[in-house]
């Protein structure tokens, strides 16, 4: 065994000399002149049409994924219960859930002008109704559902996440988030 191991390691250090030795036979380069220079061309500016804008988003398949309806909530009790109202940031009303203790229902309001048979969709994460609406009577226009204080919908429009639907044929759509006031215009009830 020996004598094979030996051999090999003769011939990897003959085979290693002979590479070293042909490597100093190449000569080294020489160095590089340094170019006489013809005058570098200055780009001329061009005119260039800005980018086109990025295309609007798709509209989302589901109703949850809507952005909120900018704006928030505010509650004040009444005589009579509770009121609970979302105002855009202008200040105007655009819904609110007002109880009526006494009659032991809960009025919700949409501002806006609907049609005379007005349907009032509301939609949760685990309840969807459509409700029977009428124009309310008054000074402004607004559209008036009533249910019953004890209306499981109305829970589910408390407990929802994220926010609940308000829709009216012939007005937008209001994603609502589900704050403490409009909690309390429904316990105020119960």
């Amino acid at each position: 065994m020996k004598p094979v191991l030996y051999r090999s390691w003769a011939q990897l250090g003959s085979a290693l000399a002979l590479t070293f030795s042909i490597a100093a036979c190449v000569p080294a380069p020489e160095s590089t002149p340094t170019p006489t220079g013809s005058p570098t061309p200055t780009p001329t500016p061009t005119a260039t049409t800005p980018p086109p804008p990025p295309p609007a988003p798709p509209p989302s398949e589901n109703w949850i994924d809507e952005p909120r309806t900018a704006g928030s909530w505010t509650y004040r009790n009444t005589a009579n219960g509770g009121l609970a109202r979302f105002a855009d940031s202008s200040g105007q009303a655009q819904f609110s859930i007002g109880c009526e203790r006494d009659a032991g229902r809960i009025l919700l309001t949409r501002a806006g002008q609907g049609p005379r048979q007005a349907v009032m969709t509301i939609r949760t994460e685990t309840a969807e109704r459509s409700l029977p609406a009428r124009p309310a009577g008054g000074g402004s226009p607004q559209v008036v559902a009533t249910l019953s204080a004890t209306d499981p919908l109305l829970d589910a429009m408390a407990l929802t996440r994220g926010r609940f639907a308000v829709e009216i044929s012939g007005l937008s759509t209001l994603y609502l988030p589900p704050w403490a006031e409009v909690t309390r215009a429904i316990e105020a009830c119960r």
